[in-house]
């Protein structure tokens, strides 16, 4: 049987001098990312294959690319495979006189949105005025502790359709903010972004895609994870301000106050690492893991493989062991953020079983049961509200779980 693609493959000869597409690259401890900002494909090499590029762009054969190499190092390189995964990964835009077929770029999220726009989302002065407006807000926190928020807040009206609707508002509202942060800060450093649904576990969240940011200082890397936490927390603290010179009691005061807690809610959900938050990648940059989430995954398939066959509760090392090939610093990272995943996951899905699902399922039934004549026209408005509201977003978590399942495919 012939190999068709194979056959389809340009020839690499040792005089084969190749053009790369416009590549990124960035020094990270003894590694380099190298990755192409159009399809948003980054990897990490050693020096070595840094270099490779390097002289493969100046337009180096693979022959010269090689006894270059041999002279910079005194070892042997097969140009020949490394020009080949180049090609794979969709560096490659030609070898010899052969064009490469190129795949459709990703579409980026409000495209109009150019760097220079938005370049103070990157400027120094911006995290201390955030840093001294949260100051400004737990001050008169403290001296007024009546304005902290609680749940009954958010019961600002006796009607539960007008909180459930306002609170949803509200809410995708916010949301949609936090991730406009996160695509304006990557922007900014020159990162396309997307924004897209997805699941987390049994949670609907919206998701910027910043791949790209990889290549960028890390001052810069973490002020695009922080930019989402920081938007909800500069809006909670000029609530928080705007709420200490009103009047209580008043309907606006009530509005503000639920508009604070829908704005700090979400902020909790970040310490959840283990679903892949904004605070899990700022934690995966500190440690310096390429893919702390899969590794850590990985690994703990591997120890939960080890004790079904040994049917023994000992935790070994050695063979079967993915974290082995991994550097110490990174081996400890991932052994460590493993425990969090699988509890952290565990603890997750128990409360979705034995709470949510359940008072889910029990506010759908009783407002189905409300539609009718016989409810009148505010009972039939308020279970249609809780309908609307409830039933629409586990739709819509299915409809993305589904979708995204199929794409990854």
């Amino acid at each position: 049987m012939t190999d068709t693609a194979a056959e389809d493959r340009p020839r690499i000869e040792p005089s084969t001098r190749v053009l790369l597409h416009d590549l990124g690259v960035r020094r990270d401890g003894d590694e380099w990312i190298v990755g192409r900002m159009a399809t948003r494909t980054f990897v990490a090499m050693p020096a070595a294959g840094a270099r490779a590029v390097e002289l493969l762009g100046e337009g180096l054969s693979v022959a010269r690319t090689a006894e270059t190499l041999r002279a910079e190092t005194g070892e042997d390189f097969e140009i020949t495979d490394f020009v080949r995964d180049l090609t794979a990964l969709g560096f490659v835009a030609r070898i010899g006189d052969c064009p490469i077929p190129d795949a459709d770029p990703p579409p980026a999220s409000l495209p109009w949105l150019r760097p220079h726009h938005v370049r103070f989302a990157l400027h120094p002065v911006l995290p201390v005025l955030v840093g001294v407006l949260l100051t400004a807000a737990v001050v008169v926190l403290i001296r007024r502790p009546d304005l902290l928020p609680g749940y009954r807040d958010l019961l600002w009206s006796p009607h539960g359709s007008l909180v459930l609707l306002s609170g949803a508002a509200a809410g995708w509202a916010l949301l949609l903010a936090h991730e406009v942060a996160h695509l304006v800060t990557a922007r900014a450093a020159g990162v396309p972004g997307r924004m897209r649904l997805g699941t987390r576990l049994q949670f609907l969240v919206m998701q910027t895609d910043v791949s790209g940011i990889e290549l960028a200082p890390r001052r810069h890397r973490l002020t695009a994870y922080l930019g989402g936490i920081a938007l909800n927390l500069s809006v909670a603290s000029l609530l928080v301000l705007i709420l200490a010179l009103m009047d209580t009691g008043t309907t606006a005061h009530r509005l503000l106050a639920a508009a604070l807690l829908v704005a700090l809610l979400p902020l909790p959900f970040q310490l959840m690492v283990f679903t892949r938050t904004d605070l899990y990648f700022v934690l995966q940059d500190l440690t310096g893991c390429r893919n702390l989430y899969g590794d850590g995954l990985a690994y703990a398939r591997s120890v939960f493989l080890r004790l079904v066959r040994s049917r023994r509760l000992r935790l070994t090392t050695g063979a079967g062991d993915p974290s082995t090939r991994l550097p110490p610093h990174e081996r400890r990272a991932v052994r460590f953020y493993s425990v969090v995943l699988v509890a952290g996951t565990a603890a997750c899905l128990t409360f979705m079983a034995a709470v949510t699902l359940p008072v889910d399922v029990t506010l759908l039934v009783r407002a189905a049961r409300g539609l009718g004549p016989e409810h009148g026209l505010a009972g039939n408005a308020d279970s249609a509200a809780v309908l609307v509201t409830l039933g629409g977003v586990n739709v819509l978590w299915l409809v993305t779980w589904w979708r995204n399942r199929r794409t990854r495919r």
